[in-house]
């Protein structure tokens, strides 16, 4: 069978990794901004594929595209493969869910549940094909427990409202240099509000000894199983998970999953290496 060259993309609100996949074996990383259709004009999602990901593509041909990302879904699905078909040099297109994109990086061909922990936050129960149970995530206004937008509301709340310590609070405004009306300005004002509060993970991990922290980590992650998982009503299957949250806090992850009755499996910070091989 002849190799081609093909390239992967799995895309949060914040950030989309590629991973250029050669013929011979040979792999190539880059990053550009999130890419969420939900959030971005044709013009802005065109602009960061001419401007940031076509000129760290070598000149070839691409056998083909698989494009994984939040916001990915419904009539959002063929807009994006309409833009990636006008800007990428490649014979075919397949736009799909991050979700589905981390189950089948964590689990291949086989069934089980698989969840993101990132800026936001996903699950579902997967067939070995297709995802055929989805608690619907909600955003991080009306859900998206467990998620970096979620933690860093909780923690920025907590931290205003001096429901921390006193030593945390004068930490977390030496640290971050944050003020309340700059706080209010970006969460109510300006863009990506969802983006500005994950960034807070950094603080979080920075003080995940503090019990005071620990416990809002875990207490949030529980959050993420009850309103989550419980749904899916498989306890004996093992959850896996994909996401920058997930992998930097899975200590408190796996505490929080052992206090609800689940046990958590593989953790990939990214999603690519699996996908490499699902596609390969």
């Amino acid at each position: 069978m002849e190799k081609k060259t093909f390239l992967i993309a799995d895309s949060g609100s914040t950030k989309t990794d590629w991973l250029l996949c050669g013929a011979e074996g040979e792999t190539c990383y880059i990053q550009t901004q999130g890419i969420n259709p939900y959030m971005l004009t044709d013009d802005e999602i065109g602009v960061i594929l001419r401007d940031e990901l076509l000129p760290a593509l070598p000149v070839g041909q691409l056998s083909g595209v698989y494009f994984y990302g939040a916001g990915c879904r419904g009539e959002q699905l063929p807009r994006l493969r309409s833009l990636l078909s006008e800007q990428l040099p490649t014979d075919g297109v397949e736009a799909a869910s991050d979700l589905l994109g981390a189950a089948r990086a964590l689990c291949g061909r086989a069934p089980g549940l698989a969840a993101i922990l990132g800026t936001g936050s996903n699950s579902c129960f997967y067939d070995g094909t297709n995802i055929v149970d989805n608690v619907s995530p909600l955003g991080f206004i009306l859900g998206d427990e467990g998620s970096g937008a979620s933690l860093g509301k909780r923690l920025v709340g907590d931290v205003l409202k001096r429901r921390m310590p006193e030593s945390l609070c004068r930490s977390f405004y030496e640290e971050t240099g944050e003020t309340l009306d700059h706080i209010l300005n970006r969460v109510y004002k300006q863009t990506f509000p969802n983006r500005f509060l994950a960034g807070f993970t950094r603080f979080l991990h920075a003080h995940r000894d503090a019990p005071e922290i620990r416990q809002l980590l875990i207490d949030e992650f529980e959050r993420f199983f009850r309103r989550n998982i419980d749904a899916y009503a498989h306890p004996e299957l093992p959850v896996a998970f994909a996401g920058s949250v997930a992998h930097y806090f899975a200590d408190e992850l796996s505490e929080a999953a052992r206090n609800c009755g689940y046990t958590v499996g593989e953790i990939l910070r990214s999603p690519l290496e699996g996908l490499r091989k699902y596609h390969g």
